[in-house]
């Protein structure tokens, strides 16, 4: 199978090592996975400022870029939000203002192909078990885009589960938001620094090693908190672990 690895504007500025993870992860389970070097910006960052206009090209793009692929897998699920859920809303929006072209016969190839990376793995390849070793304890926090918008439910936990050395703790109040959501965590800096420091003393009451997520942006969120309470935990993408083996080991 082939598929495209969507990598995202936050991993590929900050966490380029989570996008290899994910190629090291895919490969391993027999997929070929390209990365078009056209790719850009989703365009959530502008649509959810209220520019949504400014964020049709970019849909367009984004559609232009992945559309001959079987698959496209992303480890975000705010990013696999935007395109499942908001693509079609702006598809709707346009074509209801009447403007040229059609935004949603545009979008229409790669909205349903399109999957955050524990459903992939999940649903479209079927596994349980990726073959992976972790020896550590691990608590895990369901971002809210995975949680609500894309309905991940135990798929994240279930190959966590299955990971050879890991120990998996409940997070107390997981469902509850980090309180980074994107430029709310500019515009609301107080009520979003409070909301971090509740989910890092949370995850700190399990005595776990390493708090992961399916979402880096929330993981810059909540590690921020973490240093600047001090605390001996560290946020690890779900993709790092997956990725990790016995005999390769991903530090």
């Amino acid at each position: 199978m082939r598929v495209a690895l969507f990598l995202t504007c936050v991993n590929d500025t900050l966490y380029p090592d989570t996008g290899r993870a994910v190629v090291k992860l895919l490969t391993r389970l027999g997929v070929d996975v390209d990365f078009p070097m056209a790719q850009t910006c989703c365009g959530q960052a502008h649509y959810n400022t209220g520019y949504r206009r400014e964020a049709e090209p970019l849909a367009r793009h984004f559609s232009d870029v992945f559309g001959e692929y079987e698959a496209i897998v992303t480890p975000s699920g705010s990013c696999a939000a935007m395109v499942r859920e908001l693509y079609p809303r702006m598809g709707e929006r346009a074509g209801a203002e009447g403007r040229g072209g059609s935004l949603a016969a545009a979008v229409a190839p790669v909205v349903p192909r399109t999957y955050e990376l524990t459903e992939f793995l999940v649903d479209v390849l079927g596994v349980g078990d990726v073959g992976a070793y972790f020896p550590h304890r691990v608590t895990y926090h369901p971002t809210c885009h995975g949680l609500r918008a894309l309905g991940l439910g135990e798929r994240p936990t279930r190959l966590l589960r299955a990971v050879r050395g890991l120990e998996l703790v409940e997070l107390p109040g997981a469902e509850e938001c980090c309180g980074f959501g994107g430029t709310f965590a500019v515009k609301n800096a107080a009520v979003s620094a409070a909301m971090g420091a509740d989910k890092v003393r949370a995850a700190e009451s399990t005595g776990a090693d390493v708090l992961c997520a399916a979402d880096n942006s929330c993981l810059t969120h909540i590690g921020g908190t973490m240093a600047r309470l001090r605390t001996r935990m560290r946020p690890v993408h779900l993709a790092e672990i997956l990725a990790s083996t016995e005999e390769e080991p991903w530090s």
